[in-house]
């Protein structure tokens, strides 16, 4: 990929996640933009991401996305002192993972495999961390019918290599 298409990403990333940031202050009552120790683990995710498309390695993207993800779970729990949210929170690490994938992919040259497996462990993340957190009774959204996510899940599971065409 030209290295002018991979700085206009990584540039296009970070100021997603500067407003993404800045809007979760907003919008969550417990959140406060203010420098702390986590900020350091967001800046070392930050600094991979842009050694990685400065040097033309794009698989850099995924522990970039992993260390900068956790990192963020840290700022949130250590604004908001809500610690125990770690018992579902730790679900999303396998979206970091897709979103590095997905990164990777676009700043490399396999598009729709990265799209497609990177999509997939997102949608697996977001479905566990809505389960335990709805069974750790922080996510009250699903109440009751927590179990049709895992069921929803099972079934793609089953039906997808299916549908898969083998070459």
């Amino acid at each position: 990929m030209a290295r002018r298409r991979r700085a206009n990403l990584v540039g296009g990333l970070i100021l997603i996640l500067l407003g993404a940031g800045i809007l979760a202050v907003q919008l969550l009552p417990g959140v406060q933009l203010r420098f702390s120790w986590p900020w350091l683990l967001i800046g070392s995710g930050v600094l991979l991401l842009v050694i990685g498309s400065a040097t033309g390695v794009p698989a850099l993207a995924v522990p970039a996305c992993i260390v900068g993800g956790i990192g963020g779970i840290l700022y949130y729990q250590a604004t908001t002192g809500d610690w125990d949210s770690w018992a579902y929170v730790w679900a999303l690490i396998p979206g970091f993972v897709g979103v590095g994938v997905l990164l990777s992919g676009l700043l490399g040259e396999e598009g729709s495999g990265a799209v497609r497996g990177g999509g997939t462990l997102i949608l697996i993340s977001l479905v566990l961390f809505a389960v335990f957190g709805s069974v750790f009774g922080a996510l009250g959204i699903l109440g009751q019918y927590w179990p049709v996510l895992l069921i929803i899940l099972g079934l793609m599971l089953l039906v997808g290599p299916l549908l898969t065409v083998r070459r």
